[in-house]
């Protein structure tokens, strides 16, 4: 059960496409199943999208995704979060001032997942890696972006959190613990910013197909479940103006939950 408060999407809450009209939205794991569908909603919404990742091709195959499908045209920003360093995510911040004199939100979809692993197996290395793209890389990547969104009239910083009573058992590993660290992270943060112009939000969908849901659930048939657009959508929920009651909750897109 998450320790932060509760906030629920408003019923029938649909973004129009101005929604996020003349903000500019920073989407990491840009090309991954939910990344992916954030940068389009986002788009739709009226937002200029930067897209990172690690690999720059995949970039700019969701570039020209983008571009067909008649969408805003999306800046592409290689990065690693595995191996970037706080001179990358301040030459990341310098060029979002640099070439849009502002920042208005950042949604971190990027993860790391190994699989599922018992303690006595995970491998250091692997479980280091873990912890650093899932909690430490989006600390610091939000802290070098925090003058431009501290600088915003109204800005968001969304983190995706996964399932809690399921996280908690055997075998989740770092990718577990990650995500406790990680909503722990959303509490402290909006703490720090909750009278000012920032915004803290957690996101914690309900299943969806993606490629991190395939790897944790060998048995189950991915293909049955929604594709990832229904909490891309409510990510730019949090991303505009209709999210400020919802600061420092996690907005749990779980039925019945």
């Amino acid at each position: 059960m998450t320790a932060l408060p509760v906030a629920r999407l408003p019923e029938g809450w649909k973004p129009a496409a101005d929604t996020l009209a003349g903000r500019v939205v920073l989407v990491t794991g840009a090309y991954g199943g939910l990344g992916g569908a954030v940068s389009r909603a986002a788009a739709r919404a009226g937002a200029t999208v930067v897209i990172t990742g690690k690999r720059k091709r995949q970039l700019e195959q969701l570039y020209d995704a983008m571009m067909s499908e008649g969408l805003p045209e999306p800046v592409i920003h290689p990065l690693d979060m595995e191996a970037a360093t706080p001179t990358d995510y301040a030459a990341l911040a310098e060029g979002l001032e640099r070439d849009f004199g502002r920042l208005d939100g950042i949604v971190h979809a990027a993860a790391n997942f190994a699989g599922l692993t018992p303690i006595v197996m995970h491998k250091p290395d692997a479980w280091l890696r873990t912890m650093h793209v899932n909690v430490s890389a989006p600390f610091a990547l939000t802290q070098a972006c925090m003058p431009l969104l501290l600088g915003a009239p109204d800005s968001a910083v969304v983190f995706v959190l996964d399932n809690p009573e399921l996280l908690q058992r055997a075998h989740w590993g770092a990718y577990g613990a990650s995500k406790a660290a990680l909503e722990r992270l959303v509490a402290i943060l909006h703490q720090e910013t909750d009278d000012g112009a920032m915004r803290t939000h957690a996101l914690l969908p309900a299943p969806m197909r993606t490629t991190l849901r395939r790897m944790a659930y060998f048995g189950e048939d991915s293909m049955q479940l929604p594709l990832p657009d229904a909490t891309a959508e409510a990510a730019v929920y949090l991303l505009g103006p209709d999210a400020a009651p919802a600061r420092g909750a996690v907005l749990d897109l779980r039925d019945g939950a």
